[in-house]
């Protein structure tokens, strides 16, 4: 989350204020006394109390310093000597303060294994958006290539496989921009540079440079939130559609799909916008990358709602599932095969409804530490960046439909080679519900469809040698999914979880598809 850190606008603001505090209290702490004890004073960080002689004085960490050690009682230190002077540090002529307690996090060795943990992290989901990303586009593509495949289910998919694909390139165009930093060595010559400010002429053009390049970078953070709102919003409504199949209908007419469209795309540019012009109003620093207070609730209470509905979706969906298998097999399974049905269809529904978002939801990842902080990291890395791959796989790869559909085209381009190497006449017909084939028919290519089994026949009469049969010829003699559906038995009352990813789920009533 780009807003649970402070700018350094924010971390100068903070010391200004403690500094005037400070200075009050010191002056009403001098007018009470004139004892010779150590003055109160504000060192630039600390606002140190009056010191009694030869005592040494301790004050907590404060907590408006971002990088200071929080965590258990830290305390920085001062000794105020018998003759009621701060202790002086003469290798550097300033007052000794210690504050190794408060500044633990500084450490080279605190600073190694965070960031041993944080390369570790970003190797995890970097890998886990990749094969998403790619798995993502070969499933987009099929359910894109396929006529037979287009419908509101799969119009649906299409455009929740597009959120995770865009997802995942604002990630990758988010860490190019924000995080591919200089060399060491450049780093170094950049500083020295700005000691030394820049010559007269080159102001204009170093200030244009800053502008273009903080504007570009507030551009990518701003498409980053707004594609992960996106996503968690083309979630809620594949949760949406999938409960409306279950418990109504008012879902399955297409002119409905404009409304999940404007759901899916047009909520989250209105809450991302808003976030968008507070921020330029209000808190326009840097990149926009880094906190901004309580703004980040602007976009981050929208999506946590998304995500509170889609579970309670995802609770009632399962709920109906196990009554309906409890119904269905009475008396012909086992108690053991029944949970065990139950918990594969749960399985199948985790990744779409998005439910590893309620595991820590309550649990911000700036409110933990430690072990449980890491835990909680590689947890959300881990399931964040593999859900895209896991929908696809599921929603897409195992899904009916489409092996039947890749099985037909792969039949098809078999056949054609096979005539053109051959240059043998041919075409094919169906041998469809309630026909028979005609009797020239000798040679069957047999494969396995979503409904039943479909054959491709070749008759025996010859053809001129460049006949080769068409698509549309071939994709209209062959049964569409419609009326595989027909030859389920009618009067079915389950709620098959495989049937929910097909075009037309529901056998008794056929979901309305678009031209």
């Amino acid at each position: 989350d780009p807003d649970d850190v402070l700018t350094k606008e924010e971390q100068i603001y903070l010391l200004v204020e403690a500094k005037e505090k400070c200075q009050r209290d010191i002056k009403a702490q001098l007018e009470e006394t004139k004892d010779p004890s150590c003055p109160p004073e504000w060192d630039g960080i600390i606002c140190w109390p009056r010191g009694s002689p030869s005592q040494e004085v301790s004050v907590p960490c404060p907590d408006y310093i971002y990088d200071f050690n929080h965590k258990g009682k830290c305390h920085a230190y001062r000794y105020c000597s018998a003759y009621g002077t701060w202790a002086m540090a003469l290798s550097v002529n300033k007052t000794w303060a210690n504050y190794t307690e408060c500044a633990l996090l500084f450490s080279s060795e605190s600073r190694s294994r965070e960031k041993e943990v944080f390369d570790r992290l970003h190797l995890m989901y970097t890998v886990g958006y990749s094969i998403s990303l790619a798995s993502l586009i070969v499933a987009v593509c099929i359910l894109s290539y396929f006529k037979r495949l287009h419908c509101t289910r799969n119009y649906i998919h299409v455009h929740l496989f597009t959120s995770f694909i865009c997802r995942a390139l604002s990630i990758f165009v988010k860490d190019m921009v924000l995080y591919s930093g200089p060399a060491p060595s450049d780093t170094n010559r950049i500083r020295e540079d700005d000691f030394r400010g820049p010559l007269p002429g080159q102001r204009g053009h170093l200030a244009s440079i800053s502008l273009c390049t903080q504007v570009g970078c507030k551009v990518v953070v701003t498409l980053f939130l707004y594609f992960l709102a996106t996503n968690h919003y083309w979630i809620l409504v594949e949760g949406l559609y999938l409960h409306s199949l279950i418990f109504m209908a008012f879902l399955s007419n297409k002119n409905y799909l404009w409304v999940l469209i404007i759901i899916g795309w047009g909520v989250p540019a209105v809450f991302v916008s808003v976030w968008a012009s507070v921020r330029a109003s209000l808190a326009d620093t840097q990149c926009w990358d880094l906190s901004a207070g309580n703004m980040k609730w602007i976009y981050q209470v929208p999506i946590l709602a998304a995500v509170v509905v889609n579970f309670f979706l995802f609770l009632n969906i399962v709920r109906v599932l196990a009554s309906k298998l409890w119904e269905t097999t009475m008396g012909k399974l086992d108690p053991r095969q029944q949970y065990r049905q139950l918990l594969k269809s749960t399985l199948v529904l985790m990744p779409l409804f998005g439910v590893h978002y309620v595991v820590f939801m309550a649990m911000p990842y700036t409110e933990v530490s430690g072990l449980l902080w890491q835990i909680q990291m590689h947890y959300e890395m881990l399931f964040n960046s593999s859900q895209g791959f896991f929908v696809a796989f599921i929603y897409c790869f195992c899904n009916g439909e489409v092996q039947a559909e890749i099985k037909k085209a792969h039949l098809r381009r078999l056949l054609a080679l096979d005539l053109g190497q051959q240059g043998r006449p041919g075409s094919c017909c169906c041998a469809g519900q309630g026909s028979q084939a005609p009797q020239s028919c000798s040679t069957s290519l047999a494969g396995r469809g979503a409904g039943g089994t479909r054959g491709l026949l070749l008759p025996a009469r010859p053809r001129p040698p460049s006949h080769i049969p068409s698509s549309g010829a071939s994709d209209q003699l062959l049964p569409c999914p419609r009326q595989e559906m027909s030859q389920k038995r009618q009067g079915e009352n389950t709620v098959d979880l495989t049937d929910l990813t097909q075009c037309h789920p529901n056998p008794n009533k056929e979901l309305e598809t678009m031209p």
